[in-house]
């Protein structure tokens, strides 16, 4: 949620009070127009930026207060830093910065970015990162601080000025359903458990209806016909019932294959009874980042109404440890007919994976399938919190969505897969085990996934580092951080809408 704060759009002009952002190069000229706005106070920039040491360099930010003969109260000069050619400015970063200097204040921006074409796709790049610096969580708070130096400030607004108002408007609309759409995946990892179980969950994922969004709700009795028995092993521990949501949004002829995402979503992870240490658990609401982003996702796809048909699978359960519970040399037969010795009931999130993905695979035939998930702690120690692990049996898949971690700044590092690491989950009394044991961890983890994708191009991205707990950046100050609704937004823009 942005919490009361408001972009607007105006013609060119010195507001009375609140702040004035003007964006200069390096050196330190601001465009025309704002040097016309500006008149005889244009010169208090160099002035400032000397006695500041101020270079203009790209996001750096200078404030003067109360400056000269302006009525503003503050003047916020932002670097773009020194144009560089067939680079492009990393627009929601820019944005990102100004939301964070101005928060919770009356801010007016000149679109003027001396150097570079302040075109459509910047304004509505500056508008995303405004929208996303501005996202908080604190609806369970009952005294709001606005000072606290963790979180962003509360409300302001922040007005886009240039001279065709209505242009900025619509320009910036591009980019708010993908906003909306990361903020809806953040405010559900966010979300405590006890008040977002399963059921719950998929009556978020039901919501998506109202952008005509198709959501089709299982409950255990659907699953059970359907021979989801891993997924339902993991459930069963749990007195809340498991539920899958299938979403699917028709942009393109009804002929065409479509796109499959499938999210892992424990909404609270306990490890069953191989019960995971008190201390950091309760991190574990936050084991459903996966199938939060799908969610996100959908209603970004939906709200821009993108030209592709999308599938989107998110399986809704929680891991306990009561006597129901599975245990440790259980086997279980997932849909597929392969069979699993559990070895490790922690290891739960390739269960409930694994069913989706021979479901999705088996009713849709998508053109290529991904699935999410905060799947393994073995990733964080491999590539810490910058990137995502991908995984996949198609580089060509892993291409695209290499380009679109770039683009986007939801970084993806490819980590191998292959026979050595297939024979460590070969179990003695099932065809496999659920885990292969401390070394490759996230590796043997794909590689179980893998066993129950047929011929369809897939990907695997394990965002246990990166969709909780993830580290701060210019567009997300949140613990909950939305990883991966920008990524494959831009994937399903650049490579597969008609």
């Amino acid at each position: 949620m942005s919490d009361g704060f408001k972009l607007d759009f105006e013609s060119l002009q010195i507001p009375a009070s609140g702040d004035l952002v003007l964006c200069v190069g390096e050196d330190l000229a601001p465009g025309p127009q704002a040097a016309r706005l500006l008149g005889d106070s244009v010169g208090i920039i160099a002035r400032a930026a000397k006695a500041e040491k101020f270079k203009g360099k790209f996001k750096s930010l200078m404030t003067i207060t109360a400056p000269g003969q302006l009525d503003v109260d503050r003047l916020v000069i932002v670097g773009l830093g020194k144009p560089v050619e067939a680079e492009t400015p990393d627009w929601p970063a820019l944005g990102a910065a100004i939301a964070g200097a101005t928060a919770g204040r009356e801010a007016m921006l000149v679109t003027e970015f001396p150097g570079f074409q302040g075109d459509d796709a910047a304004i509505s790049g500056l508008a995303l990162g405004a929208r996303l610096r501005a996202y908080r969580f604190d609806h369970y708070k009952s005294k709001k601080k606005d000072d606290d130096d963790d979180a962003p400030k509360k409300g302001g607004r922040l007005t886009l000025a240039g001279a065709d108002p209505q242009a900025l408007k619509k320009a910036a609309k591009q980019s708010a359903g993908l906003a909306d759409g990361v903020m809806l995946a953040r405010d559900l990892v966010n979300e405590p458990a006890n008040t977002l179980g399963p059921v719950e969950f998929a009556e978020r994922a039901a919501a998506l209806e109202k952008l005509g969004v198709e959501v089709e709700i299982l409950d255990e009795k659907q699953l059970g016909k359907i021979g989801m028995r891993a997924l339902l092993g993991v459930a069963q521990g749990s007195e809340r019932p498991a539920r899958v949501a299938i979403m699917h949004w028709q942009g393109a002829k009804k002929s065409e294959k479509p796109v499959a995402f499938i999210g892992k979503g424990v909404v609270f992870d306990t490890g069953g009874i191989s019960i995971k240490p008190a201390g950091g658990m309760e991190d574990m609401k936050g084991d459903m980042a996966g199938a939060a982003t799908v969610v996100g996702l959908m209603h970004a796809l939906a709200a821009r109404k993108a030209k592709a048909n999308v599938i989107g699978a998110i399986g809704l359960v929680e891991n306990m440890p009561d006597g129901k519970a599975q245990r440790p040399g259980d086997i279980v037969e997932t849909l597929s007919g392969q069979t699993v010795e559990i070895i490790n009931t922690d290891a739960e999130g390739r269960l409930v994976l694994a069913d989706l993905l021979s479901y999705v695979e088996d009713t849709y035939e998508p053109q290529f399938m991904i699935d999410l998930a905060t799947l393994t702690g073995a990733i964080i120690v491999a590539l810490g919190k910058d990137h995502a692990g991908l995984f996949s049996n198609d580089d060509a898949l892993c291409e695209k969505l290499g380009e679109a971690g770039g683009a986007t700044g939801e970084k993806v590092w490819r980590l191998p897969l292959g026979k050595a690491y297939d024979k460590l989950i070969d179990s003695k009394f099932a065809d496999m085990k659920n885990t292969g044991g401390r070394y490759g961890g996230a590796i043997t983890a794909a590689q179980f996934l893998q066993r129950f994708v047929k011929n369809t191009p897939w990907a695997h991205l394990d965002i246990a580092g990166t969709g909780m707990a993830a580290e701060a950046s210019d567009v997300n100050k949140s613990w909950g951080s939305g990883f991966g609704v920008r990524l494959l937004d831009r994937l399903v823009t650049d490579h597969y809408e008609s």
